[in-house]
């Protein structure tokens, strides 16, 4: 027979959704799709799944950590589901990352091992919410920007606006060109960080051009 329920797994328990349900948080005030009940669920799954492992090996024999050593895949099948791909751009790439990361911290919690589970799971949420925030602040993220350039009409004006955005290293996902009353509309989607699209309005400024910008979605959002 299993053995009942007692104080210390219901501890750790708790204590799995307790930090899922703050990583969850932060996803959550950060506007990704997995929040606090997908976080706070899949750490006590796990947490749980690891308990039951050693709980059923202990009463019936076996391995302990076969039942426990399915989390991972199930996870991997979770963490694709928010990963999606669209107009060129991927997104969720960090939120699966996290899902799989609260999923061994849970196993941990599960397992017992209670300063790991809660040292990993500040390391975590430094990385998301200092490094984040550091790399909002440098410029550092992809974006898939629009932009739409309009300039005088010239003979390699089309040239120019080409040669700029090569210069500064900018592939281009499309390219459109089209006259207009007043000269020549270029439009382009690129995949650039901040400084890039800085110097992008710029150098096309220095044309003589009006160009204007306008973020798409994030190439990978966290």
């Amino acid at each position: 027979m299993l053995h009942g329920v007692n104080t210390y797994e219901i501890g750790r328990l708790l204590l799995a959704a307790v930090l899922g349900g703050a990583i969850g948080l932060e996803r959550e005030l950060s506007h990704k799709p997995a929040g606090i009940r997908t976080n706070m669920l899949i750490c006590l799954g796990a947490a749980l799944f690891t308990i039951i492992s050693y709980e059923m090996a202990g009463a019936f024999g076996g391995d302990h950590t076969r039942i426990a050593a399915q989390i991972i895949p199930g996870i991997g099948f979770i963490g694709a589901g928010v990963v999606i791909r669209e107009r060129g751009a991927v997104i969720g790439i960090t939120s699966a990352a996290t899902i799989f990361v609260v999923a061994s911290i849970g196993m941990a919690v599960g397992a017992g091992l209670y300063g790991i589970g809660v040292f990993a799971a500040a390391v975590l949420l430094a990385s998301l919410v200092i490094i984040g925030g550091l790399e909002r602040r440098l410029g550092l993220h992809m974006q898939l920007m629009s932009f739409r350039v309009t300039a005088a009409a010239g003979a390699d004006t089309i040239e120019k606006v080409r040669g700029i955005v090569d210069k500064i290293g900018i592939r281009t996902r499309s390219w459109d060109t089209h006259p207009t009353d007043d000269g020549v509309l270029v439009e382009f989607e690129a995949e650039v960080t901040v400084p890039q699209e800085r110097d992008l309005v710029t150098r096309l400024g220095a044309l003589n051009a009006r160009c204007e910008a306008r973020a798409v979605r994030p190439v990978t959002a966290l």
